[in-house]
């Protein structure tokens, strides 16, 4: 498969060109990229006006990933958060609101600030933690049947950030039924289309998702997805315009590159790379199981260690890894997160097992990171973040509104919405993730 852009980037860098444009670094190799790191001259379009080398690597990711369109994005998923429901939101009409996923990322929160979108929120009927959502097929035609307003789109994470896999096939059937879209934060999944058995949700009936491929895929921090499904309405027709409007105007043709590189290794005997790794996977968790540890169900990708079940914390286990030189993706309370891809080795998976030394169960409280009930939603959430604001030490901040989410990242789940009321169940799970401080809104 053809790499346009590292090749006329590459090319570029080759000729030795007096660069009288931007960057400032004019290719001097202070880090040691700055060759490669270029702008929109002529002859390396434009981003969100793709008619070159862009458009044509983006039509060889739109062909891997079997989509309409896939567009590229150096700002993550949480710029094509933004976009596709903006996306959904151009289609819906005047009035309604977006069906969510209560664990959805930050980002989402700002799209909707941004946008001026009421929120319904879904929880799950059973306890859950902050970082899971699971949604019932069911539980989704009741919550539609009973919803005078239909929404302009559903919105979900999956996989969450416990691995947790959401059945978007029978989601997607659905919101097929009542007609509205189904929108995916797969952030998580981009490896997902190159399972021997494709997981990822364009294969599974979504209408739109965002992959970030930098977290699986060989792919430099920021590179991103925005896939728009072969049966969608016509999204594509918009989507440049609407991953302008959350990016900035000057990408980074680093990424953009690591994305037209990827196309290529994707190509060419990914699937059985992939295929290996995955295995890999499955027997360490195998090996630790052995050796007494609880695993949540897990994405092929991912490990998750349930500590609350061994009388033991995520962070400690964390410890025991770190203290061997292996840094793990997420640790809570409760959970210890592995996040794995084809570029770990044999060696790697020998350190992890050594690194975890046997575990006895305990008895525990567990659920220490349990998400919080429905709070009182006192002011939209555009309202809450933009109104006048003040940061209170937690403690404090009991019965106050919620200005913008307070929460570390990973995982970035708000434990309070903007424009929710606190309480005393949002302030313990505030002090479990280390949070101090909120911003809290100026009530006149």
């Amino acid at each position: 498969m053809d790499t346009p852009i590292y090749d006329f980037v590459k090319e570029y860098f080759e000729k030795g060109t007096v660069r009288l444009h931007m960057p400032g670094h004019k290719g001097s190799p202070l880090l040691g990229c700055e060759a490669l790191d270029i702008t929109e001259i002529k002859g390396a379009d434009d981003l969100y006006h793709a008619q070159g080398i862009i458009r044509q690597s983006e039509n060889n990711a739109t062909r891997l990933f079997g989509t309409k369109r896939t567009f590229y994005a150096t700002g993550g998923s949480s710029q094509c958060i933004g976009a596709m429901v903006y996306l959904a939101m151009l289609r819906g009409k005047k009035g309604q609101p977006i069906l969510a996923a209560r664990n959805a990322h930050k980002a989402f929160l700002h799209t909707c600030a941004l946008l001026d979108l009421e929120v319904v929120w879904i929880y799950p009927e059973e306890e859950a933690s902050l970082c899971s959502c699971p949604i019932l097929t069911q539980q989704l035609e009741s919550i539609l049947k009973s919803m005078e307003v239909l929404p302009f789109a559903l919105y979900i994470t999956s996989p969450d950030y416990l691995g947790g896999m959401a059945d978007i096939k029978g989601l997607s059937e659905v919101c097929r039924k009542y007609g509205i879209p189904l929108l995916v934060d797969n952030a998580h999944g981009a490896y997902l289309r190159f399972l021997p058995e494709s997981l990822h949700p364009m294969d599974l009936g979504a209408d739109m998702c965002c992959d970030s491929a930098h977290k699986t895929l060989p792919v430099l921090t920021g590179g991103a997805y925005l896939h728009i499904g072969r049966d969608a309405l016509p999204f594509e027709k918009d989507g440049k315009n609407a991953l302008a409007l959350f990016g900035s105007t000057s990408p980074s043709y680093l990424t953009l590159q690591s994305l037209d590189l990827c196309n290529e290794v994707l190509a060419e005997g990914y699937r059985e790379k992939m295929h290996g790794v995955c295995e890999k996977v499955k027997q360490l968790a195998v090996q630790l199981r052995e050796k007494g540890y609880f695993l949540q169900n897990y994405e092929p990708l991912k490990l998750v260690l349930e500590g609350a079940k061994m009388g033991i914390t995520g962070y400690d286990l964390a410890k025991f890894l770190r203290e061997s030189g292996i840094e793990p993706e997420f640790a809570d309370a409760d959970h210890l997160v592995m996040m794995f891809s084809t570029e770990n080795g044999e060696e790697d998976f020998k350190r992890i097992e050594n690194a975890l030394p046997p575990m006895i169960a305990k008895s525990t409280e567990g659920g220490r990171t349990t998400l919080p009930f429905r709070g009182e939603q006192v002011m939209s959430i555009r309202e809450a973040m933009f109104a006048r604001r003040c940061t209170v030490k937690v403690e404090q901040a009991l019965g106050r509104i919620c200005a913008t989410p307070a929460v570390s990242c990973p995982p970035a789940i708000p434990i309070a919405i903007s424009g929710e009321r606190i309480t005393e169940e949002m302030i313990r799970l505030f002090f479990l993730y280390g949070i101090e401080e909120i911003d809290v809104v100026v009530e006149l």
